[in-house]
């Protein structure tokens, strides 16, 4: 059913969606805290209680789980975000925001003519996944941020804090003024690759992959933009913490290449 529209259309519908619960939030600029966001839009947060691990809702890839106290209707009832212990503070918003979508998904499929109870659950979660991405990094703040911050990673990761890097630079993708590739490595492995264009996902060349392995081991910013070939610049960030090395890479082309 979702399937059947077009990426733009629904996309356009949950940007709509984010950036209406955001006024009615009264949060007009980042960074943007979930557990406000949460409050002023009627759901309680509260920690689930249980250990770390032993939440006994999944695969533990969900943080948080949203629980309706009054009735079980697609839009109504008092709702619970129980949410799992997590160290990180952008897991703990991601989680919230997702459950704030998981409320609100409702309003994304009525903008597309789409029943809630017809929806299936893997939908769902999709827009609901969508939804708190736009919720912590909505795309009409984000396109002036990155024109004005220069596409630099690591200055819009200081605005918006309660996003993670990856959610960053994943979204920059839909604000992009060129051509863009963005790539994440964990450990030194490509686990996410992606353009701003349809269908473009060129393999890694030599270039990025030597600022990566620069980033990866001096744990600095590398950058790379001597022009030439389809490459116009190329930045790396590292992402590190004690047991883990993640580098997010972003790649600019030639607009006419």
């Amino acid at each position: 059913m979702l399937a059947d529209i077009p990426f733009e259309e629904w996309q356009d519908a949950i940007e709509r969606c984010a950036s209406d619960l955001l006024w009615e939030a009264g949060i007009d600029e980042p960074p943007v805290d979930a557990f406000l966001a949460a409050d002023r839009l009627g759901l309680i947060v509260a920690d689930d209680g249980a250990p770390d691990g032993q939440h006994g809702w999944g695969d533990g890839v969900h943080r948080a789980r949203l629980v309706r106290l009054a009735d079980d209707s697609a839009c109504g009832g008092v709702a619970v975000i129980a949410l799992s212990p997590e160290a990180r503070p952008e897991r703990r918003h991601f989680a919230v925001a997702h459950e704030i979508g998981e409320a609100f998904a409702w309003r994304v499929f009525g903008q597309l003519a789409l029943e809630s109870y017809a929806v299936r659950p893997d939908a769902r979660e999709r827009v609901a996944n969508e939804l708190a991405g736009c919720l912590l990094a909505p795309r009409r703040w984000l396109a002036g941020d990155s024109e004005l911050l220069d596409d630099d990673l690591a200055d819009l990761k200081r605005r918006y804090a309660t996003a993670s890097w990856e959610l960053l630079a994943r979204r920059t993708l839909l604000v992009a003024r060129a051509p863009v590739v963005v790539t994440v490595f964990d450990h030194g492995r490509v686990t996410w690759r992606r353009s701003s264009l349809p269908g473009l996902r060129p393999p890694l060349s030599e270039i990025e992959s030597d600022s990566q392995q620069r980033t990866h081991r001096l744990s600095e910013p590398s950058q790379w933009s001597k022009g030439g070939g389809p490459l116009a610049r190329v930045r790396c960030w590292p992402v590190h913490e004690p047991g883990w090395r993640r580098e997010v890479m972003r790649t600019e082309l030639w607009g006419d290449e």
